[in-house]
């Protein structure tokens, strides 16, 4: 049953950036960039955590979930060495993912001709 769940909601997710998309023609940058805000406000109000809980791998394997570590990794720090935390917290929470984007991206340009 948790395939079931992680397969509805994360497919939700991504039915949601795809209807930004087409429907409301927001380009994929703009996409990208309300759906992590959603999954940091998600977060803020206490409802992702939940989410990810009950649906593993559909709730945090999309781009919603980069926004609920930033705000989580912040408030997490901010609970435990006050305002300085909220910057620290959120590049200890997601330095690894960062740093992996940057390192991949400039092996995949290495083999590939970029464009314009």
């Amino acid at each position: 049953m948790q395939y079931l769940w992680a397969f509805v909601v994360g497919g939700a997710i991504c039915v949601i950036g795809q209807i930004l998309m087409d429907v409301f023609k927001k380009t994929p940058a703009h996409t990208m960039s309300i759906l992590v805000v959603s999954g940091a406000i998600l977060d803020g109000l206490g409802i992702y955590d939940p989410l990810v809980k009950f649906a593993g791998a559909g709730a945090s394997v999309p781009i919603t979930s980069f926004g609920n570590s930033l705000v989580h990794g912040a408030i997490k720090e901010l609970n435990e060495h006050g305002w300085i935390g909220v910057i620290t917290g959120i590049f200890q929470v997601t330095s690894a993912g960062i740093s992996a984007a940057i390192i991949f991206s400039f092996i995949a340009a290495l083999f590939c001709k970029p464009r314009g």
